[in-house]
Parts: C-alpha cells; structure tokens; sequence
C-alpha cells in the first residue's frame, strides 16, 4: 500500500472533494469548502513530499512531470478514484487531488431538477454543461450519461483528462478513452469518433478553437455531444464560444452554433444549510423556436429573458434555482444570496453583518 493511501483513506472518511499537498506545509483537505490540516501529519518537506507522489505514478508519468505539470487517474479499489494533478511551485513540489466517487449517483440522487434527466433523451445537437472548477459538471454529467447507457442502445465515447468516472456497460457501449495515453488530444479523438459510428459523445474540456470547432462540426453531423465550459450562465457560454473564432469566420459560427446547441446549463454549488454538504443548482436553457435567432443575432443578453418565458418547459433563471433552493432548505439561504445576481430579490436571505464576518 502506497503511504500517499492513508491521506486518501482520511479525505474519504471525513467527506472532503480535495487533497492539498505542497513542501513546505502540513496535508489539508477541502471539505464543505473550507481547507483543514490533517491531524497527526507534520509540515512536509519537498523530499518527503517527492517520495509520496513519486511511488503512484509509472515511469513515463514522473518524466513528463519533470518539465510539465502532470494529470492523472489513481484509485483505491472499491473505494473511489482521484483526479490527480502535480505542479511545480516556488517551495519544491505540490499537488491536488479530487476525489471522483467510485459509484456514479443519479440524476435523482444528485437532487436535480427533472430537465436534467431530459437531456438524456435528446437525439443530436450540443449539451453543455458549464461553471466554475468544482461546481460538480462532471458528477451531472456522468449521471447524464449513465441514464443513456441505462435506457438506450448507444455508441459512447468519452474523451478526458484524465478518465474520471469509470462506466460500466449497460444497453449501451462505451469507449472512455483518456488524452495522453490512448489518444494525442481532445480534437485528435473528437475527430475519430465521427469515424467510430458514435451517436453520443462526451468531450470533458472545450478548452481550444479545435476542439469546440469539431465538437459543433460534431454535433451538425447528428451526434449527440455534451461538453464542459467554465462560464457561469448560458448567454456568456455562447460568447465564450463565438469569441474563440477568429472575426472573420464569428458571424459563421453564430449560424452554426444557432443550428446546433440543444441544451445549456450553467451549475453552482451551493453549502447546505447546515453545512454539511453540498447542493447544485442550475440555470437551464433548451433549445426553443426563438434560441437560433438570438444567437444569429448575437443577441444573447436576451438569452435570460427567453429562459424566463419557457418556465413551463423546465427552463430556469440560476435566480429561480437559487432561491427555490434557498426557499426549500436545501441550500443555505446566506450562500444563496451571495450567489444571486438581483439582490433585492434575495434581500431576506442576507446574512447579518456577525453572521457575514463569522461565515468570512
């Protein structure tokens, strides 16, 4: 057993999503959003530090990351994986590790709202889901994708950095294929996949204008592809992507992306009120007769008010989800407020100003 486990064992027992390691400073783990020191661990030197990341990876690993930051995929058998990611910093060596739980939850499970079990049943077109690093995209997407392979006969190819959640096949087949070891890059195995015969196919970051660019290529073709943005709404997603192309080809790309996107939802994570955990809440754009003019149009400030109208669709403002979480108990109503972007609105969930400095 790698010593590196028992940090691991640690995070999992006390409900944490991130192991912090750097020379110079005692292990820490994030749980329910704030960082705490392992007990009974001392401030670790680069030397110690450089033997414990050292015995989990493999030869080729501990190369690359001798000139580059390194991501991989470790797991502890029946008990979850982590996505690791070392780094090079101003004291000697450092890494972060996520945990990704070893069973994937359902969209039930996860406590989301029923729109989000929709987009499991849509045929083509571009699913996004967006938000900051660690709003959970991947844990919805995963319950997404593991509804497809539940219900539906289908080709899957999911394209990360590294493989997270592990899928097992159901109805459907999967091929998780992992960037750096079964394939040179997010576009090189995009771009297989349309020779595949995929019908679904999930790119874990969107991260280049190759990437996004075949992923609506992609999508046009008739794939179902779901993709990842850190953008935290739906009309700044469909700038994000439009900005990424040169001018001269943006007012292209408006037509393309308007025929193509299926879906958008924007997610946060919110503390449960008492503080324990974590809730998602989620803005939700689909795509209704109005989306493509809006986007031809590159009048996406108006993508708000078209959510707004199509409530009764399942559409929903990141506003409404917030509050109806706040509302309902399942978020705190304090974290909720700072998260809203009308404050008015949410003026009665305002922390006091004691309550405000003790959260800070």
């Amino acid at each position: 057993m790698a010593k590196i486990d028992e940090l691991f064992r640690y995070l999992i027992s006390n409900k944490g999503s991130d192991l912090h390691l750097a020379a110079g400073m005692p292990p820490r783990i994030r749980a329910q959003g704030q960082l705490n020191d392992v007990p009974d661990w001392p401030v670790l030197e680069d030397g110690a530090l450089r033997d414990l990341l050292r015995e989990i990876t493999n030869d080729k690993q501990w190369a690359d990351y001798q000139s580059n930051d390194l991501d991989f995929a470790y797991g502890l058998p029946g008990e979850a994986r982590f996505r690791c990611n070392y780094l090079q910093q101003h004291f000697g060596h450092a890494a972060v590790f996520r945990v990704i739980p070893d069973r994937i939850k359902t969209l039930d499970e996860l406590r989301c709202p029923p729109v989000i079990g929709t987009l499991a049943h849509v045929r083509q077109g571009l699913v996004l889901v967006t938000g900051p690093t660690g709003s959970g995209k991947s844990t919805t997407l995963a319950a997404i994708i593991d509804a497809i392979n539940t219900q539906y006969s289908r080709h899957i190819v999911t394209i990360e950095d590294p493989v997270e959640f592990v899928h097992q096949n159901k109805k459907s087949v999967l091929s998780q294929r992992e960037v750096g070891s079964d394939t040179g890059s997010f576009a090189a195995a995009l771009r297989a996949a349309m020779r595949q015969d995929a019908d679904v196919v999930l790119v874990g970051e969107m991260r280049d204008l190759e990437t996004i660019s075949l992923a609506i290529t992609a999508a046009e073709m008739g794939v179902l592809v779901f993709g990842t943005l850190h953008t935290n709404s739906a009309a700044k997603t469909i700038d994000r992507i439009i900005d990424v192309f040169p001018p001269a080809q943006q007012s292209q790309v408006r037509t393309t992306l308007s025929e193509s996107v299926a879906a958008i939802c924007a997610q946060l994570l919110l503390r449960t009120p008492d503080g324990a955990g974590r809730v998602a809440c989620q803005e939700v754009l689909l795509r209704t007769s109005g989306l493509p003019n809006l986007i031809r149009e590159g009048n996406t400030p108006q993508i708000a008010s078209l959510i707004a109208q199509g409530k009764s669709q399942g559409m929903q403002t990141m506003d409404d989800a917030l509050f109806l979480a706040a509302s309902e108990g399942r978020a705190d109503p304090a974290d909720a407020f700072m998260k809203s972007s009308d404050k008015k609105r949410f003026a009665r969930f305002a922390p006091s100003e004691g309550a405000a400095v003790a959260g800070h």
